[in-house]
């Protein structure tokens, strides 16, 4: 495993769960408000596995969680492996991926290697690769629908990026069937980002205002949908 960061305590990460947050290195997708920038192209410094392991073990009985996230954790050849080193010291576990790689994120729920997991959903179909880069929908959509089947403990989450309109996130929020939970989460610029994105990052974004005028039709897609305070 190859992580670039580690957040020790965490009280919002992991619901319920008091957790430290593991970053990964690397990314697939290139959202252009991404706040892990230094994560994306998998170089710089890095924390090993036996340090983050060797962490792991000083806070057992003090940490209840363990939350992989990235950067992409998928893309890591060894998580399954990390996870069950994690699972042996008694830490339930939370994996927070882009939904890549459907088949896999399956297999990790059907192993029991994870307890929680957040599946971001970065945008509607149309705009998928103007945003990250990558035209990435169907596949998010094929890992929450596999979720849904295997009545996995799951939400979905949605960075509301600047220009996301409305009528766009009534628009994604309808493509699928209703979910158990659907996060959303305001924008913040990012403190790190390519300038050639400056402009849209300095265009609109919802407001809560606008949200909160939004949710009774926003609710009649998504009756589970969750705004950040």
């Amino acid at each position: 495993m190859r992580f670039g960061g580690i957040q020790k305590t965490s009280t919002i990460d992991f619901p319920g769960v008091l957790s430290c947050v593991l970053f990964t290195r690397g990314c697939d997708l290139n959202c252009f408000y991404c706040h892990n920038r230094e994560l994306i192209e998998g170089i710089g410094p890095e924390i090993s596995e036996d340090e983050a392991l060797s962490f792991l073990r000083r806070r057992q009985g003090l940490l209840d969680g363990v939350v992989v996230s990235g950067g992409e954790p998928t893309l890591q050849p060894d998580l399954s492996q990390f996870l069950n080193l994690c699972k042996g010291m008694g830490y339930k576990l939370k994996l927070d991926t882009n939904g890549q790689r459907p088949g896999l994120t399956e297999q990790l729920w059907q192993e029991e290697l994870l307890n929680y997991i957040a599946v971001d959903v970065k945008a509607p179909e149309a705009e998928y690769a103007e945003i990250c880069g990558v035209s990435g929908f169907e596949k998010t959509r094929e890992t929450i629908l596999a979720l849904l089947k295997r009545g996995a403990h799951f939400e979905a989450r949605t960075t509301l990026y600047p220009g996301l309109s409305i009528e766009e996130l009534e628009e994604l929020l309808s493509s699928f069937p209703v979910l158990p939970l659907w996060r959303m989460n305001y924008f913040k610029m990012p403190e790190q980002y390519c300038p050639t994105d400056e402009k849209r990052l300095k265009q609109p974004a919802l407001t809560p205002v606008m949200l909160k005028e939004a949710l009774p039709f926003l609710q009649r897609h998504q009756p589970n949908l969750a705004i950040e305070k």
